[in-house]
């Protein structure tokens, strides 16, 4: 689930381990599913064992760790993923962790309950390569209006499945493509060749609003409660959705239809009606 709001929630909340050395990288003992970690653990932690951490940033949904010789420790939190520096939510799920020393933080931890994230360690120029290279779109926090209506406005697809397409644009997930399109009045089955400039604008207007307030709020923990932040504690922004999960619910804008849910591309979609027409 971890979205762009929580993912750069991680990413500040990690920020203390900038100036730590790297004592050293382990896979946890684990018995449940293993994540993919790459290169091989030892030899992973024979490259970056003894370097400073110089920064941390984001790549859409990804945390990237960013060492004095240029290497990239990334983390990929996928469904269930968090990166730490608390301890985890729970002991069985905790996946890798990095010795640290140095700095107040002692360790970062990468706990995954379903096991579908990743951690992988790339040179500046595999990082370029993989994952700059086209592969991933400009980022949903610092596209143009006019870049993001350029990616999207030839497309026939239809416009909440398009948004979740990180080639296009990086960073939205399902969630907050619900909530994006309900701000904005979009119908989410509407295709995008055919919704007009006006209709661009609001929905680039009102991604940039809802990904602000949802950092604010250090994201969103929903009903399972999986996503914390990096010290384990839930977000807040679960508390001001309008849409996403509310299905049969009053539609809190209009106050005059209930939220419907369907589904797109075996996604969940919510939205209503009234708000949202489909023209």
């Amino acid at each position: 689930m971890p979205e762009l709001p929580e993912v750069e929630t991680m990413r500040r909340g990690i920020l203390p381990i900038v100036g730590a050395s790297i004592v050293a990288a382990q896979r946890t003992p684990c018995s449940k599913r293993p994540i993919a970690i790459t290169p091989r653990i030892d030899r992973l932690h024979k490259r970056i064992a003894g370097q400073k951490i110089q920064r941390v940033d984001r790549l859409g949904k990804r945390v990237v760790v960013v060492t004095e010789n240029d290497d990239r420790v990334i983390f990929e939190p996928r469904m269930t993923g968090l990166v730490l520096i608390s301890d985890p939510p729970t002991k069985e799920h905790l996946r890798f962790r990095m010795q640290l020393k140095s700095c107040p933080v002692k360790e970062l931890l990468f706990w995954d309950r379903r096991g579908l994230g990743n951690v992988c360690c790339l040179t500046n120029a595999q990082y370029q390569e993989k994952l700059l290279s086209g592969k991933l779109g400009p980022d949903a926090m610092v596209v143009s209006s006019d870049q993001f209506r350029e990616r999207f406005k030839k497309s026939g697809r239809e416009v909440k499945v398009a948004l979740l397409d990180q080639s296009a644009v990086a960073g939205i997930g399902n969630l907050y493509a619900s909530e994006i399109l309900h701000l904005a009045g979009v119908h989410p089955q509407a295709r995008c060749n055919r919704l007009s400039g006006r209709q661009w604008e609001k929905i680039h207007s009102r991604m940039v609003e809802v990904l602000e307030l949802a950092i604010e709020y250090e994201g969103s923990t929903l009903s399972d409660g999986t996503y914390r932040n990096a010290l384990n504690k839930s977000g807040g922004y679960q508390n001001e959705h309008r849409v996403y999960d509310r299905a049969g619910q009053q539609c809190p804008t209009c106050g005059q239809a209930d939220i419907i849910r369907i589904v797109q591309c075996q996604r969940s979609t919510f939205f209503c009606k009234r708000c949202q027409k489909k023209r």
